[in-house]
């Protein structure tokens, strides 16, 4: 495979036909399903007893959250029985205990006058026989994965430390015949609803930093051009439509403007401009291309990817432009830079004896460590919490979604779609 100047993307998925763009949200062909292999170094055991109540919901919520707690690879779940237990219930910690418990959910859900659910949790520690807190969250009938999602980012917040990532969303572009989506779905695949539906290639979906809006770059009009799309109007403009190629758009911290990749000069070169479209200035001057940026979380730096030094290498300039300082220095190809929400740690795609997988680099270190085993890897996107790695592969001769823990002990693949899955973006942490 030889380095794609535009770097829009790593295998042959641009194909032109007719245009049929459209932006209602409409229902995915299937939900993804999630396989998965491998398990934390530690893991915290928790039973989640069936919430009283939640049978009048489309899916008992316990379930939703026992299988987010699951899937993290962080947690163990000690199994309850059908019994329901509402959070006022009288605790036997001792069982619990005895079970192998060391935290404890029970909850229930409410119909309230008006036909929505009162939903209530509590989280108990087993071994010191405590009430360790709970929410009350008031929701619609159909809100009932929210709800779960939002439970479960709770509990793997007070026993882990850290924020968790169940609620939040992921973008990706499925490829069905001559058609493509962009999709968008819960953390776990489900949910899915398509954003835009297109008969012409869409790819590199960006989300902004208060998931409200999506930077993508669409072929409809026969050349890439960079579209940002709000959700929750449905709405989209024009960001950048010059001459040549538009592409790669990344998302400052602050959400003001964005960097991105035109020709309109020659090479692929970095610019900037604010996300009205406005204020363009020039980033990067090269006599190679340079493209694929991402921001720093601090906002202080950009990466980017450039041949400039002979083979696709990973460089970064300050924000507002400046002198290049080369950061992959093993392998002679390395690619799509991401750094992780911390600023502590760079993935990026790298190729060796002809594999192309997920590596991520200690930035302080500058220590390199392969976390995939798979072959033709690319678009590695971190969790909003630094945790898992989302990313797009390809089995059997299509593409598919995978992810990885930072410390490549957990791996996840997500199926479901008979179409190719490609382009992966993982959303922040809802506000």
């Amino acid at each position: 495979m030889t380095y794609n100047p535009a770097m829009l993307t790593r295998r042959d998925f641009l194909h032109t036909s007719v245009l049929c763009a459209g932006l209602a949200a409409v229902p995915a062909q299937a939900q993804l399903r999630i396989e998965i292999t491998g398990a934390g170094a530690r893991q915290f055991p928790i039973a989640i007893a069936a919430f009283d109540g939640e049978n009048l919901l489309p899916r008992p919520i316990s379930d939703v959250i026992r299988a987010d707690l699951e899937r993290c690879g962080l947690f163990r779940i000690v199994e309850t029985g059908p019994q329901p237990v509402a959070e006022n219930a009288k605790i036997d910690f001792a069982n619990w205990k005895y079970r192998g418990a060391d935290a404890f959910v029970a909850g229930s859900a409410t119909r309230l006058a008006d036909g929505r659910f009162a939903v209530r949790f509590r989280l108990f520690d087993t071994n010191k026989s405590t009430d360790l807190g709970g929410l009350e969250l008031t929701i619609l009938t159909e809100q009932y994965r929210y709800a779960a999602h939002r439970i479960a980012d709770w509990v793997y917040e007070k026993l882990l430390g850290e924020p968790g990532v169940f609620s939040t969303r992921i973008a990706y572009v499925v490829k069905n015949g001559r058609q493509y989506q962009l999709q968008i779905a819960d953390a776990d695949g489900q949910n899915a609803s398509a954003a835009l539906v297109s008969d012409e290639p869409i790819i590199s979906p960006a989300w902004s930093p208060d998931g409200a809006r999506l930077a993508y770059v669409s072929f409809q009009t026969k050349k890439p051009v960079i579209y940002i799309h709000t959700l929750a109007t449905r709405q989209r403009t024009v960001l950048a439509n010059f001459k040549g190629s538009n592409s790669a758009p990344a998302w400052a911290p602050d959400g003001s403007r964005l960097a991105v990749v035109l020709t309109k000069d020659g090479q692929s070169q970095i610019y900037e401009l604010r996300s009205d479209g406005s204020g363009l200035r020039r980033l990067t001057q090269s006599s190679g291309i340079d493209t694929e940026p991402f921001y720093s979380p601090d906002g202080q730096f950009l990466y980017f990817t450039s041949d400039r030094g002979g083979s696709p290498q990973v460089y970064r300039i300050p924000a507002n432009g400046g002198e290049a300082q080369r950061v992959t220095f093993e392998g002679n190809y390395n690619v799509t830079p991401r750094v992780s929400p911390d600023g502590k740690t760079l993935a990026f795609l790298t190729r060796t004896e002809g594999r192309f997988r997920i590596a991520l680099m200690d930035l302080a270190s500058q220590q390199v460590q392969i976390i995939t085993d798979s072959d033709k890897d690319e678009s590695p996107s971190f969790a909003p919490n630094g945790r898992l790695i989302l990313y797009a592969t390809e089995v059997g001769g299509r593409g598919v979604l995978s992810a990885v823990s930072a410390d490549g002990r957990v791996k996840q693949r997500l199926s479901g779609f008979s179409g190719d899955v490609r382009e992966p973006a993982w959303g922040p942490l809802p506000k």
